[in-house]
């Protein structure tokens, strides 16, 4: 009795919380956009946000909350890859509006009504991922630092891939699960092996803008098969980076890469190369939540 007591405490005290927050940020965004809430319903999200679909009058929107203070500048940041991302051509939410207040910062967005997908959605998820990875810069990088999942992300620019994929990716990731008892000596050193041969294993190639956390998560099925790019961790990087990372979790349709390839062919023996791109996605998964991932990771640095 006494657990269960304090279980429907937990409850009450976080419905209350999350009763305050929501009474909160409803007045000051009626204040921001001169209309009145009718109705705010809680979506599901990830472990960094709190989500929400607002309802006016008019108008139907995404909300997007989190703590201030835990990640700076997340949502100035995410509004800045969205808008790059849509200067390619390929589509994403708009950005309504961004504030803060003491404790949080808000992300309000067009709200994305999904629907099925079909081999035209797919055909034409291929033809916008071109768009934004024919978007070309003349530096790996980015003028800015940005955020992976709750991670920050180093964007340091480097004139060279496999410099910069091995500084400012696996490195920070590498020492920080290292120091977290995460990785052992013995992984260090494959991971060094590694570094010595990059330069014989990844092509070289333009840098493109890159989505940067492309799982299926992060693509959404709009009307008219229209695919939408959400949460982005952008930069100019590898297109092959993306490419690997629609394979990592499912969610895609690999019909895609056959009309992305007739696009924007990939270079030779693109798919053994799927594992060492994903390295990244797998040490950021690897430092947020635990050694689920170490297998993963262990599969490709063994033979280092």
């Amino acid at each position: 009795m006494g657990f269960l007591n304090q279980f429907f405490c937990y409850l009450s005290n976080t419905f209350f919380l999350y009763t305050q927050i929501i009474m909160h940020f409803k007045i000051q965004l009626e204040e921001k956009l001169f209309e009145k809430i009718n109705r705010i319903t809680r979506l599901s999200g990830g472990d960094i946000n709190d989500a929400f679909k607002i309802e006016t009058s008019n108008n139907i929107y995404a909300l997007k909350v989190n703590r201030r203070d835990s990640y700076p500048k997340m949502f100035t940041k995410e509004k800045m890859g969205l808008e790059l991302i849509a200067q390619t051509g390929a589509k994403v939410p708009k950005v309504i509006l961004t504030f803060s207040n003491s404790n949080y910062q808000f992300l309000l967005l067009e709200f994305i009504t999904e629907s099925s997908a079909d081999n035209i959605f797919w055909k034409n998820f291929a033809k916008d991922l071109v768009k934004v990875h024919q978007c070309f810069g003349n530096i790996f990088g980015l003028d800015y630092n940005n955020y992976i999942g709750s991670l920050n992300q180093n964007n340091t620019q480097k004139s060279l891939w496999n410099s910069f994929f091995i500084e400012n990716r696996l490195m920070p990731l590498v020492k920080s699960a290292y120091d977290n008892n995460l990785l052992k000596t013995k992984h260090l050193r494959s991971f060094e092996n590694f570094y010595q041969r990059v330069n014989e294993i990844i092509p070289l190639e333009k840098p493109s803008l890159v989505h940067g956390d492309l799982w299926g998560g992060n693509i959404m099925k709009s009307k008219n098969n229209t695919p939408i790019f959400i949460d982005p961790a952008i930069y100019y990087g590898h297109r092959e980076i993306d490419i690997s990372m629609t394979q990592m979790f499912g969610g895609f349709d690999n019909s895609y890469l056959t009309h992305y390839d007739n696009i924007f062919p990939l270079e030779k023996d693109w798919k053994n190369r799927i594992q060492i791109h994903n390295l990244y996605p797998n040490l950021v998964h690897l430092n947020l939540f635990g050694l689920g991932y170490l297998s993963s990771i262990e599969r490709v640095i063994k033979v280092f």
